[in-house]
């Protein structure tokens, strides 16, 4: 185990379980993953390996003898009619049938009907009348003469989900956590490995469950098919419900007139819309009206007394073209079915995430660590739903006057579930802080733009917010740094800035940093944009970043090029500085010759490999006209990451030259981020080019 799964276990046990087991015990059974971990959590819940090892059988038997395959139903419907009574774990959902007046339940799997529920099982469990809901039961069958009467009887039921949970416990135990090791325990918890996710895109990933916590919050999420958008609605709680997008109707989601029956919003705390995306799909207008009122007002009519209710409102689905594409052509909603592609529709919406900055789900991805078991980790959050937590930023900063209310709650309702996940407890820095205050307004941010496009009769608001010194601090999404010549439309907020503005001491990326379209030596004539000096900041996950765009034209002319980075150890990193000499050698004449020196640090744990490494570099060079060498620091004083040139240029690296995310590895196959730079997410970072004085002495 890691270190972290070690603490894991110690402050939380009981509550946790090693995620991987759940593939071990599923096998063929269709349950989602918050049953398996119920009963994982009855016998696994430790770090002993004999006792999971015992603990992992126990529990395929029982779902071999008690979960009902399809396949089998005829063969339990016997076992029960045999025994009188049988144990099942089925998907069991009840109604009313008013000729009898009595309650019917109705089993998926097992198949059968018309099973007679007691008015009290219905009371204690009311979801039951809404959808169907995992369970084990207790099932009899008592054949009667009368056809009239069902055989089949519900005898005792029992939701599949923990008991209660102790909060403040919860609160102790989360004390004992770095934010650091607190993010990573929450990845674990939904069943990924956070050694390949960065920073951000954690924070995108947990952004998932503000929902749970958050009463009546809308987010959306569009993007590439494969990331995993759905599963958290369909595997993580017990307390969310996902639905196809093409299956809403307003008597299922709200009321239904004929009997007065409340429908899915108010019984669960979440209802996800899976499959939302789609220009070809079609919504009742009516039901469209009734859920802009709801997302906006948290009530509902339907010609009788309004209704209110707490459900969050998730819309998941799939988009057809990418960023650049949509940016250029429409705006980042084009997917939206065009009863929804309507600008009082999309400005309910607390925040857009941006589904395209996910990774395709793959198997390194899933983690082997220890996570709460979601069943326990669902019952937290949903009581921090009566907490409200939105105010807690305002100790640190302000927001600007220009954003409407409606712009500030759904900022704030994105804070506050932000805070709820990550610090439960209090206790989060003004440094912690900022960094989810920029993601909330990012998000609504993505939001408010679009709609610029839709509907040119919004106001034009500037996103930002100002610290304790009074300065302001703008707020970009991901996609604007990196499309700036389509995300500006002429008239549009942040068009003019897009040109001149420096904002917050950040530059935009402008063409000096583009790379050229053909090398000067191919044609001697063209034109080059000229190198200058700056200071430019990278949010992480955006693309379209490579050593050339960075480096390539303020390295142009010079014939010695030092790299300072004492990170250049494991293999991933000497790839890079490999990836380096390429660009060299890929943007010189074929007569010039230029040598590329590398200062670094040992790799004290393994020496003889960096070295083998380091030199394979220079083998490789060996007839292209670029001489690399390299050299240990041995006065253990090369902290500094930088780039010194003999043509004036000294380029100031906060990463050095570990600026990428690492690109999705295939056995068998291709891609592309692992081919071309431009195809691979970065990690946040900053470059600072200064032109020296006087010529650079080099050693």
């Amino acid at each position: 185990m890691s270190t972290l799964d070690d603490k894991i276990n110690d402050h939380f046990a009981g509550f946790v379980v090693r995620k991987d087991l759940v593939k071990a015990v599923k096998g063929n059974a269709i349950v989602p993953t918050y049953v398996l971990e119920y009963l994982l959590g009855q016998y696994c819940a430790t770090d002993d390996e004999a006792s999971i090892a015992t603990g992992i059988e126990t529990v395929k038997e029982i779902l071999r003898k008690h979960y009902v395959h399809r396949s089998e139903a005829g063969l339990i419907q016997s076992t029960i009619k045999e025994r009188g009574r049988y144990k099942v774990i089925d998907q069991i959902s009840v109604s009313l049938n008013e000729k009898t007046d009595s309650y019917e339940a109705t089993f998926d799997n097992l198949g059968i009907k018309k099973v007679a529920v007691d008015s009290g099982t219905v009371k204690a469990h009311p979801k039951l009348l809404v959808t169907g809901v995992w369970c084990i039961a207790d099932v009899q069958y008592e054949f009667s003469e009368d056809a009239r009467t069902s055989p089949w009887i519900l005898e005792t039921i029992k939701p599949i989900q923990i008991a209660r949970v102790d909060y403040e416990s919860y609160k102790a135990g989360r004390a004992k956590f770095s934010t650091d090791e607190w993010i990573d325990l929450l990845m674990q918890s939904i069943g990924f490995n956070p050694d390949t996710f960065g920073r951000r895109s954690k924070l995108l990933q947990l952004m998932r469950l503000i929902p749970f916590v958050e009463r009546n919050y809308n987010i959306i999420e569009l993007g590439p098919k494969g990331t995993g958008k759905s599963h958290i609605y369909s595997e993580f709680s017990p307390h969310g419900q996902l639905i196809s997008g093409g299956e809403v109707s307003i008597p299922k989601l709200f009321v239904n007139n004929s009997n007065g029956r409340i429908g899915l919003v108010g019984y669960w705390d979440v209802v996800a819309f899976d499959e939302f995306a789609g220009r070809e799909k079609t919504a009742n207008k009516a039901l469209v009206d009734i859920m802009k009122n709801y997302m906006a007002n948290k009530t509902f009519s339907r010609g009788i007394n309004p209704m209110g209710a707490e459900a969050s409102f998730s819309f998941v689905g799939n988009t057809d073209h990418n960023v650049p594409y949509m940016l250029k052509n429409s705006d980042l909603f084009e997917a939206l079915p065009p009863q929804f592609h309507d600008s009082a529709f999309i400005d309910r919406l607390h925040a857009y995430l941006p589904g395209w900055e996910i990774d395709v789900i793959r198997g390194e991805m899933f983690t082997r660590g220890y996570g709460f078991i979601v069943d326990y980790l669902a019952e937290i959050l949903r009581h921090l739903r009566q907490e409200d937590y939105s105010n807690r930023p305002d100790r640190y900063f302000k927001f600007s006057e220009q954003i409407s209310t409606r712009d500030r709650d759904a900022i704030s309702k994105t804070m506050s579930g932000l805070l709820k996940i990550l610090f439960p407890a209090g206790g989060e820095t003004e440094a912690e802080t900022e960094e989810l205050l920029k993601l909330a307004l990012e998000s609504r941010k993505r939001v408010k733009d679009q709609l610029f496009r839709i509907d040119a009769t919004y106001p034009e608001v500037d996103f930002y917010y100002t610290g304790s010194d009074g300065k302001k601090r703008h707020v970009r999404t991901v996609e604007e740094e990196e499309f700036p010549q389509f995300y500006y439309r002429k008239g549009t907020p942040g068009a003019e800035v897009s040109q001149s503005a420096d904002m917050d001491g950040v530059e935009m990326l402008t063409d000096a940093l583009k790379p050229s379209q053909s090398r000067p030596h191919d044609n001697p004539a063209s034109t080059t944009p000229k190198p200058a000096e700056g200071h430019h900041v990278f949010a992480e996950n955006r693309k379209g970043i490579s050593y050339d765009t960075l480096f390539g034209h303020h390295l142009q002319g010079a014939s010695r090029i030092i790299v300072t980075d004492p990170y250049i150890r494991y293999f991933y990193q000497i790839k890079n500085m490999m990836e380096f000499v390429e660009m060299v050698i890929s943007r010189k004449a074929p007569e010039d010759q230029i040598s590329v020196h590398l200062v670094t640090a040992p790799d004290d744990g393994n020496i003889p490999k960096q070295r083998e490494l380091l030199e394979s570099i220079s083998e490789a060079c060996v007839g292209t006209g670029v001489d690399f060498t390299w050299a240990y620091d041995t006065s253990g004083t090369a902290h500094a990451r930088d780039i010194v040139t003999d043509n004036g240029w000294k380029i100031v690296l906060d990463r050095g030259l570990d600026i990428f995310q690492a690109p999705m590895r295939r056995e068998n196959g291709f891609n592309l981020g692992d081919r071309l730079q431009e195809h691979r997410m970065v990690k946040a970072f900053y470059v600072t080019y200064l032109k020296e004085n006087s010529d650079i002495s080099l050693k």
